[in-house]
């Protein structure tokens, strides 16, 4: 009974009786180690998206708070020309801000939009007016005066709009935007523009001493006619929540991965 027992816990040899083969369940927990290597890295890895989504979240919505509280603030002065060079997007984007001058309006351009409405024509089709604003020291802030539709396109079907003398206009600036690639080139020769910049407009029209920004202008309450000023839209997407769940339940889903395969890896 003895010799039975001890046989039958001695390892087991193959058939050529020269060594004894390793149970069955080291080689199995053998064969998972580079598995379980790979999984380890990529949950650290998912796990590490996650966080950074959770922290671009918090940054995002730091961001927007601050954007909230320059739009709302009470109108500051425009910078002076010797202090264009130091804004930026970070500080200075949709800063309430406040300047005095006299429109050039035979040189107003038009940028085609969508108008920014919380009627029904809401998304409509036509022009936003930029015209510049000639300060008292000679410098030029082109202002985005407001939304006209397409047929207003011409200034002559708006007179009312043209603002004749000096005008004091307050508004969030607004930094150059990039001209996607599948948004038709400006055409200055029929003053039609997609470009949201000051620089090319300016260049088309032989302005110097222009600033780098625009000023959207406020809606001008209570006033009837064109342009429709207060043509901001304000949004900023913030879906990094959404995309660190996604990470972490991608994180989750590998883990489950290895855990079956594991169940599998060890059943006889």
């Amino acid at each position: 009974m003895a010799s039975n027992a001890a046989s039958k816990d001695a390892p087991e040899r193959n058939p050529a009786g020269e060594a004894p083969l390793p149970p069955p369940q080291t080689g199995v927990a053998r064969s998972l180690v580079n598995p379980a290597l790979f999984t380890l890295i990529g949950i650290a890895i998912l796990c590490g998206l996650g966080t950074w989504q959770l922290e671009r979240k918090a940054w995002k919505e730091g961001l927007l708070a601050a954007i909230a509280e320059r739009a709302s603030s009470p109108p500051g002065d425009f910078p002076p020309q010797n202090a264009w060079a130091s804004l930026s997007r970070e500080s200075d984007e949709y800063r309430h801000v406040r300047l005095a001058g006299r429109f050039r309006n035979d040189k107003e351009a038009h940028l085609q939009s969508n108008l920014v409405s919380e009627r029904k024509d809401d998304g409509a089709l036509g022009y936003d007016i930029l015209t510049p604003l000639q300060m008292a020291d000679g410098a030029l802030v082109i202002v985005n005066r407001g939304f006209v539709p397409l047929d207003k396109k011409d200034a002559s079907t708006r007179p009312e709009g043209q603002i004749e003398g000096e005008a004091t206009i307050t508004g969030l600036i607004r930094f150059p935007q990039p001209h996607p690639w599948f948004v038709p080139a400006d055409d200055p020769g029929k003053n039609v523009w997609f470009s949201r910049d000051p620089a090319p407009i300016a260049k088309a029209y032989g302005l110097e001493r222009v600033a780098p920004v625009i000023v959207d202008a406020d809606a001008a309450d209570g006033k009837p006619g064109l342009p429709l000023g207060g043509q901001t839209r304000i949004r900023l997407a913030n879906d990094h929540l959404q995309y660190a769940l996604t990470w972490f339940a991608l994180a989750l889903v590998l883990a489950g991965v290895f855990g079956a395969y594991t169940v599998k890896r060890r059943k006889p």
